[in-house]
């Protein structure tokens, strides 16, 4: 705030703040009982000051145009074009499609939705220039933004192996699909992967920045936006700060190679607190971190049904997902104003060090070879293992309690016939060139003690 509105009141430095706290405390030590640790290692203040706040930088977020995104599995095109249709005319603003077939009529899928003015991405299991080839030929000279969301090195850190590609390595499959591709974006970056496997958020922010880095360095022009697809967790403050923080280092990286673009961040809730039991507390996590999304400054935000973990796609879960996202935009009119964070001293020191801690971490990664050798070695997921672990050993000591699953959990709910996916994690034996890092739910070996005990 810079227009003082109270000018008949004299300002408080921090300095006194603290000496009305010391004295309050009677005696207790004032670092001790009002400070504590984040597992990224920042001490969280009781309060905040300005006379405190060294601003390092400059930051705006657009909350006034996110959009609200459906998440549809395409399998059977009919019943897609149909959810997609329905999803629309009920809310939705975007679409990302998952699509797992290189043989799905595109021709059938596209020419059946209203393209003018709808935002699209593909979610892609597999690499296929053809295939992006016939998309564009469909959607040209139709005025819709497509993301095409392709990230080989976050298949290779995923599923151990790159894409599989004739005749070409997938990063001569990009430089192609860069050039085919002159108006929609082709590029993505999975950093969702490393918040669902278990990493703290400097080493998602610090992961994600090397991630993208490997593809500056090697795709000579990228002329479109790139996609960063996110993860929030439940920790409010900490995830808004942690969306802010990256728009600003990826701004700086991306200084260093001319690129003129903003990064465009679509954020999914985090799978990593979901459980099976208490299902319907899984509903009160995703509204507010669909909060920290927007707030954060996300470009679309594709929430999780409460039921994501156990039940295959729904019209029900779809409905209540998406109803979370238009409450928070027409009700609590989270679409007004831009920049909503700026101003909470708070939210601006965490952005700051997660910042500094983040780019700490990126630049020890460039010394020692980069992202991908790292990956290649298996540090990376070395690292995200220690962060895991320490986070599960806090969670099965019930140390930090996960509402409705180790806390206040009912005894009365029955899922074993429920279970419409296989909500574990799944181990598959295989040859890959590297360790892949696997997503897995704090909750895991809990809900199945559960599920063999009904």
């Amino acid at each position: 705030m810079t227009t003082p509105l109270f000018d008949e009141f004299d300002p408080v430095s921090s300095k006194l703040w603290k000496q009305k706290i010391q004295f309050e405390l009677d005696g207790a030590d004032y670092n001790d009982t009002m400070i504590w640790n984040s597992p990224e290692d920042i001490k969280v203040k009781p309060f905040y000051h300005s006379d405190e706040l060294a601003r390092k930088y400059s930051l705006t977020t657009n909350a006034s145009t996110f959009s609200i995104c459906q998440n549809i599995f395409v399998y059977d095109v009919d019943k897609s074009i149909e959810r997609a249709l329905d999803t629309l005319n009920r809310g939705a603003e975007s679409l990302r499609f998952t699509i797992e077939n290189e043989t799905i009529d595109f021709d059938k899928l596209l020419s059946s939705l209203p393209l003018e003015g709808l935002v699209l991405y593909f979610n892609f299991s597999f690499f296929s220039i053809n295939c992006i080839q016939r998309i564009e030929t469909i959607v040209q000279d139709r005025n819709a933004t497509l993301y095409y969301n392709v990230d080989p090195i976050g298949q290779l850190a995923k599923d151990g192996n790159w894409f599989s590609t004739p005749d070409k390595t997938n990063f001569d499959s990009l430089n192609t699909i860069s050039k085919i591709s002159s108006k929609n974006a082709f590029l993505s970056i999975d950093m969702s992967l490393y918040q669902n496997a278990g990493a703290n958020m400097v080493q998602q922010l610090a992961y994600g920045l090397g991630h993208v880095n490997e593809y500056f360095n090697r795709i000579p022009k990228i002329d479109s936006k790139i996609v960063f697809e996110i993860s929030v967790g439940t920790n409010y403050f900490f995830e808004i700060a942690k969306l802010r923080a990256f728009r600003i280092l990826f701004k700086a990286l991306a200084t260093e190679y001319n690129y003129n673009h903003d990064c465009h961040i679509l954020v999914t809730p985090t799978k990593r607190n979901k459980s099976i039991y208490g299902y319907n507390v899984n509903m009160l996590r995703t509204t507010t971190e669909c909060m920290s999304a927007i707030l954060g400054g996300a470009d679309s935000v594709a929430n999780l049904p409460y039921d994501s973990v156990y039940h295959k796609d729904n019209e029900f879960g779809d409905r209540i997902s998406r109803n979370q996202l238009l409450v928070l935009k027409e009700e609590s009119h989270l679409d007004k104003v831009n920049n909503p964070a700026d101003g909470s001293y708070y939210i601006e020191s965490l952005t700051q060090q997660l910042a500094d801690k983040a780019l700490a971490l990126f630049k020890e990664m460039e010394t020692r070879g980069g992202f991908l050798k790292l990956l290649n070695e298996g540090v990376i997921k070395n690292k995200i293992q220690i962060s895991a672990d320490k986070e599960q050993h806090l969670f099965d000591t019930k140390a930090d309690p996960l509402i409705g699953t180790t806390k206040h959990a009912s005894r009365e709910d029955l899922m074993k016939a429920e279970l419409e996916l296989f909500p574990f994690v799944k181990i598959n034996p295989r040859k890959t060139l590297i360790t892949p890092i696997i997503e897995k739910r704090l909750a895991d070996q809990l809900d199945q003690d559960r599920l063999a005990t009904e």
